[in-house]
């Protein structure tokens, strides 16, 4: 046994030996620009308990690259390679932010041509005071549209590169077990309570509590579809639902693939500890979907559109004739549809929610909105906006925007949107961090973005999701989905949900 030691610590010992250790070009030649770097993380504000910032330099002409890490205190980190990988030591990298919190660290990179080394103009990391909440949960997705199979919910450690798999359904295609996983969720940045919808076989929503999970059907013949999008109430445990009756459509000519439209959509009110679901909003003269409670759980805001005419077909002609015309006016006037952002006060002791207001009046200036988000300290709205509809995943137009409840503006977060889709957005625990899907890396797969949100209500530059090989990002064929913060770790087993999933029928909501 002791030899087998032995062994282990000698193998190790020779590995950490054989590491090359790469030194600083005593005479190089200054150029002009940055250097090209994949992902850009050049001038980028990052949280001190982020994980290395690997990146790939980009220059065909380099033999050996070395980059240096300088902060104002401290070590210098140095890195290098020979292919253009850079890939940082993780206790070097930790001490050297954790050194330079609210400072800020020069990178210079240096690459090796035929006649000589050159050093690129330096790029900043401007470490921020405040931490990011260190785990990120999220659905990878195939870029498709006919199969539900190779699904999974993963849990990414922000300050390493440890992934948990939080359920994944059938890698191989089964007709039987089928299903597809969406929506997951959590109450008030905490795994203690969340739940995430199964779709097809095996269908309903898993809450989890714990270390337990229990699945329950939220069906009944008043309700469009079951429970869709969702928002936990920040201390009870209530769950505010939309109902969707959601319909894809393919575009055969435009820059755009699929456009996700909504036929139909309620506000579904649901008791966990009493298994009861109720209507909030029922009407055919608005569509309301997209719920989220304020902080405080004093009020709901929600995404809500006008279909007038929808309402007038529903009044005077059988549900049969109204459907069938309701469906083609959708698909008709898809890129006319527009939401707007409202709010309900909610009274606690009766359960009872106020009249509708309007907060954004985004239709207004032909515009639509969708994915409210509420900053933790409740003055600010964080949403998507783009030139019509609401599954905004798919639009070019789209581009993150807030509301300033204190001043009553709305702008643009202008140094974190880009010229591609950039969307589905959640808040960190302190309000300081932003996480949110975009396609600006190659217009074809969403990657998770962050960015700091100052004090000032603006964002600073994003910057693309660390990965220890910083081509994983080219390589991996799947799109990150729903970008989910939370302050601890999933605790129910994988073991648990599968179970839970494929063994038990579940339990069906009482409508009330």
């Amino acid at each position: 046994m002791k030899k087998v030691l032995y062994l282990i610590i000698y193998i190790a010992f020779n590995l950490a030996s054989c590491q090359q250790a790469y030194n600083l070009p005593t005479s190089f030649q200054e150029q002009e620009e940055q250097a090209n770097i994949y992902p850009d993380y050049r001038d980028v504000t990052i949280p001190a308990n982020i994980a290395p910032l690997n990146f790939l330099v980009k220059d065909s002409l380099g033999g050996d690259f070395v980059v240096e890490l300088r902060g104002e205190k401290g070590e210098a980190l140095i890195a290098g390679s020979t292919d253009g990988s850079i890939q940082m030591d993780t206790t070097a990298w930790r001490t050297l932010l954790k050194e330079n919190r609210g400072k800020q660290i020069t990178v210079s990179v240096f690459a090796q041509h035929n006649d000589g080394w050159v050093k690129y103009k330096t790029h900043t990391l401007t470490v921020a005071e405040e931490d990011i909440d260190p785990y990120l949960s999220y659905r990878l997705i195939e870029p498709g549209f006919e199969l539900y199979r190779q699904l999974g919910l993963y849990q990414r450690n922000l300050t390493n590169w440890d992934v948990h798999t939080i359920y994944e359904n059938n890698r191989v295609f089964n007709n039987e077990d089928n299903h597809c996983i969406n929506c997951h969720n959590y109450q008030n940045y905490s795994t203690e309570r969340m739940l995430f919808h199964i779709r097809a076989n095996h269908g309903g929503t898993v809450f989890v509590d714990g270390d337990k999970a229990e699945k329950i059907i939220i069906k009944d013949s008043l309700i469009l579809t079951s429970g869709v999008y969702p928002t936990w109430h920040p201390e009870r445990n209530w769950v505010v639902f939309s109902t969707n009756k959601t319909g894809q459509t393919f575009h055969l000519y435009s820059d755009e693939r699929i456009e996700v439209i909504d036929e139909g959509s309620d506000l579904l009110l649901y008791d966990a500890d009493k298994d009861e679901v109720s209507h909030i909003l029922h009407t055919t003269e608005a569509m309301e979907t997209f719920p989220c409670w304020a902080p405080d759980g004093k009020s709901l805001y929600y995404c809500s559109a006008e279909t007038p005419f929808i309402k007038m077909l529903n009044d005077s002609l059988p549900k049969h004739e109204a459907d069938s015309i309701s469906a083609m006016w959708y698909i008709g006037n898809w890129d006319s549809l527009r939401y707007d952002i409202k709010r309900m006060a909610f009274d606690e002791k009766t359960r009872t929610f106020g009249e509708p207001e309007m907060v954004v009046n985004a239709s207004a200036q032909h515009h639509s909105v969708s994915v409210p988000r509420i900053s933790p300290d409740g003055r600010y709205i964080l949403y998507t906006q783009g030139d019509y509809g609401q599954f905004h995943i798919w639009h070019k137009s789209s581009d993150l925007w807030v509301k300033d409840l204190q001043n009553d503006s709305c702008y643009a977060l202008k140094e974190a949107n880009s010229e591609d889709v950039d969307s589905y957005h959640t808040w960190s625990s302190n309000g300081r961090w932003i996480v949110f899907s975009s396609r600006r890396m190659d217009g074809n797969y969403t990657r998770p973005h962050i960015a700091y949100f100052g004090k000032n209500g603006q964002a600073h530059k994003a910057f693309c999701l660390p990965q220890e090989d910083p081509m994983h990002n080219v390589l991996l064929l799947k799109s990150y989905n729903v970008p989910e913060l939370t302050k601890d770790a999933v605790r129910v087993s994988e073991e648990t949900l599968r179970n839970t999933i494929y063994n038990t029928e579940g339990k069906k909501a009482t409508y009330k």
